[in-house]
């Protein structure tokens, strides 16, 4: 039977960054005990951002240099997917242009679920299968879990045979109602337990028992660890567990809690990923999550992985600039309601019919080309835009071509949940133009001629009936 690992992986952080310490600044008045928290900072999203949003800008980074069209299965983990009665995992695989014949798969319930979801896929064996683990994680304002959630995405092409960066070897789940923190389908924030117990009789019990029982079934032993990682628990849990285990300091992965925050389910995949940035051939790699239970994973290191032009998660990470506004932050996530005016007074409603039938021109932006003449143009219209031929447009994704900014304005009257709406036509060097909502903008500004990459991004929110509409923005590429 052939090997079965990872092939690819993709990782995509959120630009904004907020130093912790500006939060606690904001609370100082009422809680002066969260200065103690008010180190590094952490990623949160934009407006425009959510789990789905993430998941198909780490899909991307993934599949560069994939065939997308392989893939027959996709599996989105995540514990705050916008929609509880919706295929989230087909609008993601609608944007990465998977074939519709691909199977979608939602995974939650716990913060262990993007390393389930992953282990789901390597036991399977069913060709090719994208795993996704996205989280947009929320907290109450002045709590501990402000400071410490981030959110954030990681994908994993998971395959078999020839071409493996990493071979699985072998799995160990612990299932235990051992509750550490919670979230009951109608709330927005996670209730949390004591720490100290988490980390004394959950973790520390639970956790190297089970690494344990898998080292000795794969026949290694823990010296011969070059990477381990632990998700899902308290800052230095990982470095608890390893000290039981008689793991070396200097085999700890970087646990991401100082620049981005804990990203929940996400968490497990993104440290697999930091994991697979730095092996060698032949190092032995063990990922832990823990909730309720825990769930281990081990692989073995082959090959480097190849340099494809992915992001990858360093990349995402150093991809960064500071936002300095808290309540910009609460604004973001909606917990706080600023009055807009009258400009904001729109009703967003989709048309579900229309987007059934432009589905990959919305989700995919696919545009077209001209059979005739060359020219690509998007939307993909009955006649061409430079030659006037009728019926001459083949699919043409433009997703992932470069453009450059030709012009834009920074309009402080049209209503946008993050002032100045900058606006612009984008000039693709494959030919096409396109007038685009810019965003990401940094404090350096743009400028005409600044590269950009395309984005999936929300369009518009629909407040009435909570069903938002999703398409492509252009983001400075520096």
């Amino acid at each position: 039977m052939p090997d079965v690992g990872i092939q690819s992986f993709g990782a995509y952080i959120p630009r904004r960054r907020i130093a912790r310490s500006t939060i606690a600044a904001a609370h100082a008045w009422a809680l002066p005990n969260l200065k103690g928290l008010a180190k590094g900072e952490k990623s949160f999203c934009g407006w425009d951002e959510d789990t789905i949003t993430m998941a198909v800008e780490a899909g991307r980074d993934c599949l560069r240099g994939q065939t997308a069209a392989s893939v027959s299965s996709l599996l989105l983990a995540s514990t705050t997917a916008p929609y509880a009665d919706l295929q989230n995992a087909v609008i993601v695989g609608s944007a990465l242009r998977l074939a519709p014949t691909t199977s979608a798969i939602d995974l939650g319930g716990s913060t262990r679920a993007g390393l389930s979801a992953l282990i789901t896929a390597c036991r399977s064996r069913d060709a090719q299968q994208l795993v996704v683990a996205s989280e947009k994680r929320n907290a109450k304002p002045g709590s501990t879990q402000e400071m410490q959630y981030g959110s954030g995405a990681g994908a994993l092409l998971v395959g078999e045979g020839s071409g493996l960066l990493a071979r699985f070897l072998a799995s160990e789940s612990v299932s235990v109602p051992f509750v550490d923190h919670f979230r009951q389908s109608t709330e927005k924030f996670d209730y949390s337990w004591e720490e100290r117990w988490i980390r004394d009789e959950g973790i520390a019990k639970i956790v190297p028992r089970a690494v344990k029982a898998l080292l000795e079934r794969i026949g290694r032993s823990s010296e011969q660890l070059a990477w381990f990682g632990l998700a899902g628990g308290p800052v230095g849990a990982d470095k608890l567990v390893a000290k039981t285990l008689a793991i070396a300091p200097e085999r700890i992965l970087p646990d991401l809690q100082m620049q981005v925050g804990d990203t929940g389910a996400a968490h497990s995949l993104l440290l697999l990923i930091g994991a697979l940035e730095r092996a060698k051939a032949g190092d032995l790699i063990v990922v832990a999550s823990f909730g309720q239970g825990c769930e281990i994973v081990a692989f073995e290191m082959l090959q480097p992985a190849a340099a494809t032009g992915r992001r990858g998660l360093a990349g995402s990470v150093a991809k960064r600039f500071e936002e300095t506004a808290y309540l910009k932050m609460l604004s973001f996530s909606g917990d706080i309601e600023i009055e807009w005016g009258m400009r904001a007074e729109t009703d967003n409603k989709t048309a579900l019919t229309t987007l059934y039938r432009a589905s990959d021109q919305i989700y995919g932006f696919i545009g077209g080309r001209c059979e005739s003449c060359g020219a690509v143009q998007f939307p993909r219209l009955a006649t061409c835009v430079n030659c006037r031929t009728a019926h001459t447009q083949q699919p043409f994704a433009l997703a992932d071509e470069p453009a450059k900014l030709a012009t834009f304005t920074a309009d402080w009257l049209q209503y946008s949940p993050a002032p100045p709406m900058y606006m612009g036509l984008v000039q693709f060097d494959v030919g096409a133009r396109l007038l685009m909502e810019i965003v990401d903008v940094g404090p350096a500004g743009i400028d005409v001629g600044t590269p950009l990459e395309m984005s999936f991004r929300i369009k518009e929110k629909d407040r009435l009936r909570h069903y938002d509409r999703y398409f492509w923005k252009a983001v400075p590429t520096s």
